[in-house]
């Protein structure tokens, strides 16, 4: 059994963000984050402190969305739980630390990003089916995302001008 510690840190890629599939499908993204402290000496000048390595894991969406975006050498904000886990190889006890992420993101302290929202996956629905019936035309808001219509007309549902519901 693991201790999971909530954690939020600063650094760089140290290598592009590799990514796989689980057995049940489920993206896996592995990174290692580099976090160097500076600090001030006592003549005023400024120095790196020792590095150190974490290793990263990210799931499903956010795994994808990572391994699409980020590039080695980018500064990263990483918030998540850092994971201690025990195991045994070749006989002997080791322990080993990773930190589960929940949010990931470019420090943008260094740079400036853009933002584009993936689109979100229609659910597959069967012709004939109920939820078929009942079903409304998509509608864009440009970006690429398709926001999901209300089952009322649009003027009810509150749509706003860039077809997000209200």
């Amino acid at each position: 059994m693991g201790t999971r510690i909530p954690v939020s840190i600063n650094g760089n890629l140290v290598a592009d963000p590799e990514i796989f599939y689980m057995e049940s499908g489920i993206p896996h993204v592995k990174m290692r984050v580099a976090v160097n402290q500076r600090f001030q000496a006592a003549d005023g000048t400024w120095r790196d402190g020792v590095p150190v390595f974490h290793n990263v894991s990210a799931f499903r969406a956010l795994a994808v969305n990572v391994a699409r975006s980020m590039r080695k050498g980018d500064p990263v904000t990483v918030t998540g739980d850092l994971e201690f886990r025990s195991f045994e190889k070749d006989g002997a006890q080791h322990e080993a630390r990773r930190i589960i992420a929940e949010v990931i993101g470019p420090d943008l302290r260094f740079g400036t990003t853009s933002y584009e929202r993936t689109p979100k996956v229609a659910p597959t629905v069967t012709v004939g089916s109920p939820e078929h019936v009942q079903s409304q035309p998509e509608v864009t808001n440009g970006s690429g995302w398709v926001p999901t219509m209300p089952s009322s007309s649009p003027s009810a549902g509150g749509i706003s001008s860039n077809g997000l519901q209200m």
